[in-house]
């Protein structure tokens, strides 16, 4: 990586030296020199970024010209976070969409698909037929005279012309000879005849005129009327069709637009998260570089980071060569802390250095990393912590004529976690372990070793994140004690009281955890399981702990709360509290149990602190005898259990972030 940036720094160099030669010494380049800028980085896009036909030699330094590019082209990283910072403040949209152009419309409850659309359009038809076939349409009247004098009637002398386009024909009766003989003439009896039939025939021909005009007619009207009906139909299907047409449209734009104007809020509000987190992110592992430069020309660096603390060391000189050493705290990326050293020695011509402690060990790692467009990320998904502590105070009296005791205690306490947040926090997984152990020797004769604490708890949360700093959590917790117990004197009391294993609590817990820090978590978890297990009956009697007489172990349901808290009072005081509370579904005004932890850590040197605890237990399954004044046992009752103690000793703390860097593409 620094091969990397070595060569992006000769390249930029380079190209820069090239532009122009006095580029460094310039506060601000004018516009000739800005124009020579612009072609030196077309150069670099054309032969780096563009032209495939150009190979390049090292692949990695594709990436490293692209950086060198958005270094000059992008705004500098502190403006882009305040604009951003004002931006976030001022609460107003980044994105929005047309309701037309929502993809998933199909899905949209309340949406009404084009074909459901089509089918409600066909049952539209099939209750309009219905109707008219049970209230036909109406047909002005007007409309029927008019139909009747649009038939094509015979008129009244054009009657035969039925019979000689085949129409109708006459009968038998009715025929009369288109030659008639002389005979016939010269008869008076036929002649009369043909007379009389001729006569029938015309009124014949007329009867049949009237009846073909009648007929014509009606036909007429009935083929309008049908034709108007018809009309009327379609165009009162075509008006329902179009209103729920229109009904439908109306309906899925004020559907679409609900619900679009829901995803435009989410999705706003998802960027506004995202922005906050990257840029809170950026402006955390953004650094800046300042060099200081004494009268000498010695110089010292020191990196400037959000959430980071820096030391370094230097000289002030002034002309006669006097010293004065100063201690940079770094306090954020915008502020340093200048400080007098502890030991300060004014001299000339030499420096001294009157305290003997290497700054440079202060110093922690520099990140690589100074841009958001880097090539490279680092991520840290695992927090190492582990403290080993052991506590040891002596007495001693030999001829001591106002009175005392001999005695020897020992506390020894080792803690550790382990725990990974995944890249945005979304998932959290801690893990954590304590070991406590305590013994105390009295002086004087008859005494007996003494056990003071006994501790063994193993706690797993796994989270995940359901909003901000809640997060969905389920934890396992496991405690029990390695060595027994007594009541003390032993020689009167000798059946332990308890033992490994015996009693061993574990809890099963699902619920929400609240976590803006690392410092602070509030886990309330409804869904909550205890389990208290005897594992040898026959030493330890269990029904002390709420095991019934013929069992090895209960189990309860019930509500959890639990509240840590830790804070540094002062850069050499730190405390933390543990408070947690368990209620049974069973019986939840009477079954309780309380647990609160408070200590007090006080580092006097590097491996030396004092340490105070207090610790208040109140089970409801534990039970302790209740005499008279008598000294008579006449029950048993819950009682709050106190501990307490204060021990100086010797600490080690280990405290490390697993890190990998992952190459941005």
């Amino acid at each position: 990586m620094i091969q990397t940036k070595i060569r992006t720094i000769l390249v930029a160099l380079f190209f820069v030296t090239l532009i122009h030669p006095t580029f460094a010494q310039q506060n601000q380049a004018d516009s000739a020199d800005k124009e020579m800028l612009d072609n030196g980085i077309e150069i670099l896009r054309t032969y780096f970024l563009e032209n495939r036909n150009w190979k390049i030699i090292d692949p990695e330094l594709r990436s490293d010209i692209r950086s060198l590019i958005n270094f000059f082209e992008d705004t500098p990283l502190d403006t882009v976070l305040t604009q951003l910072d004002r931006k976030q403040k001022a609460d107003t949209l980044y994105v929005y969409r047309l309701p037309e152009n929502v993809e998933d419309s199909l899905n949209v409850p309340g949406y009404i698909p084009a074909d459901e659309v089509k089918r409600n359009i066909e049952q539209i038809g099939i209750s309009l037929q219905a109707e008219v076939q049970q209230n036909p349409i109406p047909v002005p009247d007007q409309v029927i005279e008019n139909a009747k004098l649009m038939a094509p009637i015979v008129p009244k002398d054009k009657g035969r012309m039925l019979f000689s386009d085949g129409i109708y024909a006459f009968p038998d009766s009715l025929i009369i000879p288109e030659v008639i003989p002389d005979s016939i003439l010269n008869s008076p009896e036929e002649f009369e005849r043909l007379v009389k039939i001729d006569s029938l025939r015309n009124n014949y021909v007329e009867e049949k005129r009237l009846a073909y005009n009648d007929s014509v007619t009606n036909e007429t009207v009935n083929q309008i009327t049908r034709d108007y009906r018809q009309r009327m139909f379609e165009q009162q299907l075509q008006f329902r069709t179009t209103r729920y047409r229109d009904d439908v449209e109306l309906n899925n734009y004020r559907v679409l637009r609900a619900y679009n104007d829901r995803v435009i809020m989410n999705v706003n509000d998802t960027i506004k998260a995202v922005i906050d987190l990257l840029t809170s992110y950026a402006d955390f592992i953004d650094t800046t570089k300042i060099r200081l430069i004494n009268l000498d020309g010695n110089s010292t660096d020191i990196t400037l980071q959000n959430n980071t603390t820096r030391f370094a060391k230097m000289w002030l000189k002034n002309e006669q060569n006097d010293s004065l050493q100063l201690v940079l705290k770094s306090t954020d990326k915008k502020g340093v802390q200048l400080l007098v050293s502890d030991g300060v020695s004014f001299h000339r011509f030499s420096e001294r250095q009157t305290k003997d402690f290497d700054f440079e060990s202060l110093k922690g790692e520099q990140s690589r990393f100074s841009k958001i467009n880097k090539p490279y990320s680092v991520e840290t998904p695992w927090l190492l912590n582990g403290e080993g502590a052991v506590g040891f105070t002596q007495t001693y009296y030999e001829n001591w004529k106002k009175g005392g005791e001999s005695a020897l205690a020992l506390l020894f306490s080792l803690k550790g976690s382990a725990n990974y947040s995944s890249k945005g926090g979304r998932i959290k997984w801690e893990n954590s372990g304590e070991i406590r152990n305590g013994w105390l020797q009295p002086g004087g004769e008859g005494s007996e070793l003494k056990k003071n604490d006994d501790k063994f708890e193993i706690t797993s949360r796994f989270g995940l994140r359901a909003h901000k700093k809640w997060y969905y959590s389920s934890e396992f917790n496991f405690n029990t004690q390695f060595f027994r117990g007594y009541k003390y004197p032993k020689a009167n009391n000798p059946d332990p009281i308890s033992a490994f294993l015996a009693p061993a609590k574990t809890y099963f817990k699902l619920g929400m955890d609240y976590k803006p820090n690392n410092d602070f978590s509030l886990f309330i978890s409804p869904i909550t399981v205890k389990n208290v297990f005897v594992r040898d009956t026959a030493l330890i009697d269990q029904t002390k702990f709420g095991v019934d007489a013929e069992k090895k172990a209960f189990w309860e349901p019930g509500l959890n709360a639990e509240f840590k808290y830790r804070k540094n009072l002062t850069p050499t005081i730190n405390w933390e509290t543990k408070y947690k509370m368990f209620v049974n579904y069973q019986d939840p005004f009477k079954k309780l149990d309380i647990d609160w932890e408070n200590n007090l850590k006080i580092q006097l040197t590097d491996y030396i602190n004092m340490r105070m605890m207090l610790h208040m237990v109140y089970d409801d399954d534990v039970l302790f005898p209740v005499y008279d004044d008598d000294g008579n046992k006449v029950g048993e009752k819950a009682k709050l259990q106190i501990k307490e103690f204060i021990t100086v000793g010797f600490n080690y703390t280990i405290n490390r972030k697993v890190t990998r860097t992952r190459r941005i593409r």
